[in-house]
């Protein structure tokens, strides 16, 4: 018989560094998961991402067991990584906080394209540059979708 499945928890945790402290011992405690045995899984299947931000997806059952899909880091921080930037512009649309090539944007784009709603490259793309612009990050280069 199949286990009911009776909520989700949503975490973004540093790979590596799962430990029962808040944000994560709250989270879990409240819906009845053992937190540390969370914390060993999580940290045993992100040993090679380690001090990355991960977005953890955790499946919780009736009967307080667990399991959880690891995603692919953010795009804004794989951009502040890129461009080698401590955080984004506070005026985006006059301080530029670093810059990144299109080639850059290509490998965020292809490395994020799993949970992404896009289907091509290019359009991932499109959506990396944006969210590069909205952070303040210049794309230089020569523009691959311009005429």
């Amino acid at each position: 018989m199949a286990k009911a499945l009776t909520g989700f928890v949503k975490l973004q945790v540093k790979g590596g560094a799962a430990n029962p402290a808040p944000p994560i011992g709250p989270a879990l405690g409240s819906k009845g998961i053992n937190i540390m045995d969370f914390c060993k899984q999580f940290n045993a299947r992100t040993q090679e991402k380690a001090g990355k931000i991960l977005p953890v997806v955790i499946s919780v059952y009736s009967d307080k067991s667990f399991d959880f899909i690891i995603k692919t880091p953010p795009v804004a921080s794989q951009l502040l990584e890129a461009a080698k930037a401590q955080k984004g512009s506070a005026e985006s649309n006059r301080k530029k906080a670093g810059s990144v090539t299109w080639d850059q944007v290509r490998k965020i784009a292809e490395d994020k394209m799993q949970d992404m709603n896009c289907f091509k490259v290019e359009s991932a793309m499109k959506m990396v540059a944006g969210s590069a612009r909205s952070m303040g990050i210049a794309v230089t280069g020569d523009n691959p979708f311009s005429n």
